[in-house]
């Protein structure tokens, strides 16, 4: 009689086991390059909100929008004006790392916002990055606001970004987050919406030049949001704040 060959039960389970030790250890490494590819392709989205931007103030003498603050109309705002540029990907008002609406269940970090006309997606611009009406400044001195794109240091006045909110209003006195998540009193503090840990300590932005690159989470207080705004506040290295100043949540990231 010929001999039956095959696994024993113990090789079976050695077999079962080294699947499950590979699986573990390269789950996490399959999770970072799941992150990686969305901050990259969230980087993708912005360069492609820069040429929209650009061409915007192509067609208006080289003026940005009115904003929605200027008027309480929906007409003003960034997501109706740039509509004719963007209305074949739509998708484009979202970050890849947060697309579900947090209305839907989604956390603070990684939902995207949705508007009283049910619009929603997870980027943001910066208010005084607009050319309001006189007197409809949004509750922000007018001189404030850079108007246009012709501009003194356009390179490092931030646009359009990752946001909590479909636009916002930073101060340098803004505190950051006490942990990772908090976007309350944003009205007072607007650096918490935007200081969102959605790429690994980074986020995405893009510039009055319309440019977009990375940006640490720290380095957000050392660009110029609007004209009065203090580059070396004292959220910053150049205004004194030091590594212990900084929630716990944010000192291993990347000084500013």
């Amino acid at each position: 009689m010929r001999e039956r060959k095959g696994f024993t039960l113990i090789e079976l389970l050695v077999v079962i086991a080294i699947i499950a030790l590979l699986v573990a250890i390269l789950m996490p490494a399959l999770q970072r390059v799941k992150k990686q590819a969305k901050a990259v392709a969230c980087h993708s989205n912005l360069k492609q909100w820069g040429l929209y931007f650009s061409l915007y103030t192509d067609d208006n003498n080289g003026h940005f929008h009115r904003g929605w603050n200027s008027s309480g109309r929906l007409e003003d705002s960034w997501m109706v004006v740039l509509r004719p540029y963007y209305l074949d990907n739509p998708d484009l008002c979202c970050c890849p790392a947060a697309m579900k609406p947090r209305n839907h269940g989604a956390n603070a970090t990684f939902g995207a916002w949705t508007n009283s006309y049910d619009e929603h997606g997870s980027y943001g611009i910066n208010i005084c990055v607009t050319d309001p009406l006189p007197g409809l400044e949004g509750g922000r001195p007018p001189e404030w606001y850079w108007r246009n794109r012709d501009v003194r240091g356009a390179a490092n006045i931030p646009l359009f970004l990752d946001d909590y909110h479909w636009d916002t209003r930073p101060h340098h006195t803004d505190e950051p987050p006490e942990y990772e998540g908090q976007v309350e009193g944003w009205s007072t503090n607007a650096m918490k919406m935007l200081c969102l840990n959605r790429h690994s300590g980074f986020t995405n932005a893009v510039f009055v030049d319309f440019s977009s690159r990375t940006v640490g989470l720290k380095e957000l207080w050392t660009l110029k949001w609007n004209r009065e705004f203090e580059t070396a506040g004292p959220w910053t290295t150049a205004g004194g704040v030091q590594p212990g100043d900084w929630p716990e949540w944010m000192r291993n990231f990347r000084a500013n």
